[in-house]
């Protein structure tokens, strides 16, 4: 709230005497225009230094009360087979709500002994993929592989198959409740923070952990080698940041996951998003995800940049 000086108002023609004066010696004063405008002027200044003082707002979304899917896109800018996948990918969410789906695409490294390092690959990435696996048809893994809810889809590209998958997945009530929110606190740094609440039905079960991952649209790379050289390849929803999982206890009250991120000089603000997920590690089952744009987050960080907040940039 800004702030607001304690200025007396100057008393009007007809107001009546002071207490211990009487009208005939009451003489009426006028304050100078310039300090009348010099006094309004700080006042405004006041009012901008306490807006400006004032922490950044947070940008917020929680889950709904039926299970959203998390689509798991195994990838490598190394494999000729994947561009289509992104593609395919990247347009999930202008075909499903964000209260439908939640689709990541995790660079695997796997690949890069073939000419070309993926630049947004990372090992813990292949890591998780083969623990998938042990709930996948086969134990072998490769690209691209498509993960629904922790179980891998192989027919991922016919639109009926996956939307099928999707149905099952959004009539179920879910079983946890989760709370994203983020705000910049400091030059290119934002903190990010996830609640999670189980909902009656976990109770009793183990295995449970929460999960923060941080991503960014609109990517893109000149490839120069490998299977791939000579394509300019597009990517969305590319997981830049993965957090350790952190242990949900059944019975308990909300808990919470909260990271403070650096943004590395290559990553775009405006283009940053965040999800999180509860996971049951023993069952292979998602039982609640959901992702948060970041456009909007960060606003009111004038040390980050203005240009997520920006309505001109069209974010």
């Amino acid at each position: 709230m800004g702030a607001r000086l304690g200025l007396l108002a100057p008393r009007c023609k007809d107001s009546p005497p002071l207490a211990d004066q009487s009208a005939s010696t009451l003489v009426e004063t006028r304050m100078p225009r310039s300090v009348a405008f010099a006094l309004l002027l700080l006042a405004a200044l006041a009012r901008a230094a306490a807006a400006h003082a004032a922490p950044p707002a947070a940008c917020e979304r929680s889950s709904p009360p039926h299970t959203v899917a998390l689509v798991e896109l195994y990838t490598s800018e190394g494999c000729s087979s994947c561009p289509p996948a992104d593609r395919w990918l990247s347009g999930l969410t202008a075909r499903y709500a964000p209260d439908r789906i939640v689709p990541l695409s995790l660079h695997v490294d796997y690949w890069d002994y073939i000419g070309w390092q993926d630049p947004y690959a990372q090992r813990q990435f292949g890591e998780r993929q083969r623990d998938l696996s042990r709930f996948a048809t086969s134990p072998s893994i490769y690209t691209p592989e498509v993960f629904v809810g922790m179980r891998e889809l192989r027919n991922w590209h016919d639109p009926l198959t996956f939307d099928r998958r999707l149905q099952e997945i959004n009539r179920q009530p879910a079983g946890a409740q989760i709370r994203l929110a983020m705000r910049g606190v400091a030059a290119r740094s934002i903190e990010a923070t996830a609640s999670f609440s189980l909902a009656d039905g976990a109770t009793g079960r183990s295995g449970l952990q929460g999960v923060l991952v941080l991503y960014e649209d609109g990517l893109s790379s000149s490839v120069q080698r490998g299977e791939n050289r000579g394509a300019l390849l597009q990517h969305d929803r590319v997981v830049r940041f993965w957090s350790a999982p952190l242990p949900l206890r059944p019975g308990h009250a909300a808990q919470s996951l909260r990271q403070t991120l650096p943004l590395a000089a290559d990553w775009n603000p405006a283009r940053l998003g965040l999800a999180a997920f509860v996971q049951d590690v023993r069952s292979g089952e998602v039982l609640q995800a959901v992702s948060l744009p970041a456009c909007s987050a960060l606003c009111g960080t004038p040390a980050i940049g203005n240009s997520p907040c920006n309505p001109a940039n069209g974010v």
